[in-house]
């Protein structure tokens, strides 16, 4: 088969492939574990070995690290690579490698209705940014920017900036956080780590003794009724909230902002995300409360939309 291009979200865990035709039709979607296989090289041509697809020419790829240079290096996975190689080795004609929140940025324009969930009020307004932030293992975070009819994504760390803290509450949990780590990321209260620290921290508070719960034992918690679980969950919100609201801020998003990951879109924590003061955060800023009332928020519901991104970096390449 020649006439497919080959997609991939390549995370720490899991690396997820799938073919894609000229329309855009996305099939043969497969997931593979990272760890049973001991290259890139090999994961990828494992996938293709699965569909009996040969002959590839175009690939078009999402990986969860910082996409620099040539030389790749995962950071939380042992693959390390040559871009330029890789293409050779493998064969490609184009070989698009870009950061995994660029191709989840790139899906948004892709979203139809069904595949988003809005929260508040506010309304789009086309030509402006769009901001994207998604709480998952860890936080990502991208800027759409709008240049003539298309997008392009913005790359960046910003689930590594300090933590805001909106009110005594959170500042107590960061300043908590701090006596382990110091320096408090937005990553170490909005992911699933995060979930898990601030649960810790409310614990600490508390003068409760020291129990671990995983982030899925927290909202699992949280949705039995468990008033700490419920406590760290909202509080994970809230941080989301004002964090959205800074980025929304700084890039003008009058496009709307859009949440991402694999934490918010499950259905007992959407409800309760729904239900949350999220929105009363976001919109937070004093003097520009305003503003931010305009900005429509959304949580991302699409399964694999990274593949919705990569499908339109590859589509055009296809003959």
């Amino acid at each position: 088969m020649t006439n497919a291009g080959l997609i991939a979200d390549i995370g720490g865990t899991n690396a997820r492939f799938a073919l894609c035709r000229a329309n855009g039709e996305i099939f043969d979607s497969m997931v593979l574990k990272c760890a049973d296989y001991p290259s890139f090289q090999d994961a990828v041509r494992g996938y293709l070995a699965k569909t009996g697809c040969e002959n590839v020419k175009h690939a078009a790829m999402a990986i969860a690290c910082p996409v620099l240079d040539d030389d790749v290096s995962m950071t939380n996975c042992c693959w390390r690579f040559s871009r330029k190689q890789m293409q050779e080795v493998l064969g490609f004609d184009s070989f698009a490698l870009v950061n995994d929140f660029v191709a989840q940025a790139l899906a948004v324009p892709c979203l139809d209705e069904s595949q988003r969930v809005k929260i508040g009020g506010g309304e789009a307004k086309s030509g402006y940014p769009i901001g994207i932030v998604g709480p998952g293992t860890g936080l990502g975070v991208s800027i759409l920017m709008p240049v003539g009819d298309e997008f392009t994504a913005i790359a960046g760390e910003g689930g590594h900036a300090t933590a805001p803290a909106m009110n005594d509450k959170q500042a107590e949990i960061i300043a908590t956080l701090r006596q382990k780590w110091g320096h408090i990321s937005a990553e170490r209260v909005i992911s699933g780590m995060g979930l898990e620290n601030i649960y810790a921290a409310l614990r600490e508070m508390n003068n409760l003794p020291e129990e671990a719960k995983t982030a899925a034992q927290v909202s699992e918690g949280a949705a039995n009724g468990d008033e700490l679980c419920f406590e760290a969950l909202s509080e994970m919100f809230d941080f989301l909230g004002v964090f959205a609201g800074n980025l929304a801020l700084t890039a003008g998003a009058f496009g709307g902002v859009y949440l991402a990951g694999g934490i918010l879109p499950r259905p007992s924590v959407l409800k309760m995300f729904k239900e949350s003061s999220f929105r009363k955060s976001f919109e937070g800023k004093g003097r520009f409360n305003a503003y931010l009332s305009s900005v429509p928020t959304y949580v991302m519901t699409a399964e694999n939309p990274a593949f919705l991104g990569l499908a339109g970096l590859v589509r055009k390449k296809i003959a």
